[in-house]
């Protein structure tokens, strides 16, 4: 299976950044970290070597990006203001540094958002905002609206509101969306959320669905056995969905 590190000074986050790149051809896969994870947690944990058979057959292209969340939503020390900026920073070099790299080095159209956890929420958050970037997206394990508190998950903006905050959280800006292109744009997209019965997140996925649903927005929801937010889970999923 190929494999590519690549690493650079990003002006967008001003700061350098990685990522694993594996395979040379097929689908392109941003594939975002867990919760304040790193661009090299997926290979270490095997959900990598789950896809190749899809990799070494070139049906995926898999770009594992690293994450800012201990700078964005995991940076208690900040302003919530701040916190949300930072995350908007960093969807702007998903969006204006690691695409053109993957389109220079695959120039396959297709190209799908994919996470775990809080990954899942950068995946769906992305693909939601700019649809026609994506042919798919799939969530895994994901919670989207990271403003509302469950279990020993609390809210990540501290209470903190505005425009920034409404815009990022799709079980906020999507309730409300009657642009009939971007829904048609969604309705393009393979929308696949698994979760776990147990998970802490099911009532956010169940919230989503229902969102979707009523805007007429295909989709489907995949309920797993126990919680499921775990490696050993998302080894299987990724098989499945991806």
């Amino acid at each position: 299976m190929k494999r590519e590190y690549h690493k650079w000074f990003s002006p967008n986050l001003e700061k350098e950044m990685e990522l694993l790149v594996f395979g040379d051809s097929g689908a392109k896969v941003l594939f975002f970290p867990p919760r304040m994870g790193h661009f090299y947690d997926y290979e270490n944990w095997r959900v990598i070597k789950s896809l190749e058979d899809k990799i070494n057959n070139g049906d995926l292209q898999i770009f594992c990006v690293d994450s800012v969340d201990l700078e964005s939503f995991y940076n208690s020390f900040s302003h919530p203001g701040y916190r949300i900026y930072r995350h908007i920073q960093y969807e702007k070099y998903v969006l204006e540094e690691v695409l053109p790299l993957a389109n220079l080095i695959n120039n396959n159209p297709n190209i799908i958002s994919a996470g775990c956890s809080l990954g899942a929420y950068h995946a769906v958050n992305v693909a939601m905002r700019h649809p026609h970037l994506f042919c798919k997206v799939v969530g895994m394990s994901g919670r989207y609206d990271l403003t509302q508190s469950k279990g020993y998950f609390r809210d990540l903006l501290s209470g903190f509101h505005n425009d920034f905050v409404y815009f990022n959280m799709p079980n906020q800006y999507l309730k409300n969306l009657d642009d009939s292109n971007l829904i048609e744009q969604l309705n393009k997209m393979d929308i696949i959320l698994p979760i776990g019965k147990e998970d802490s997140f099911l009532e956010s996925n169940y919230t989503l669905s229902n969102i979707l649903n009523e805007k007429g927005i295909s989709h489907q929801l995949f309920e797993w056995e126990e919680e499921a937010h775990k490696a050993r889970y998302w080894r299987e999923m990724v098989k499945i969905y991806l």
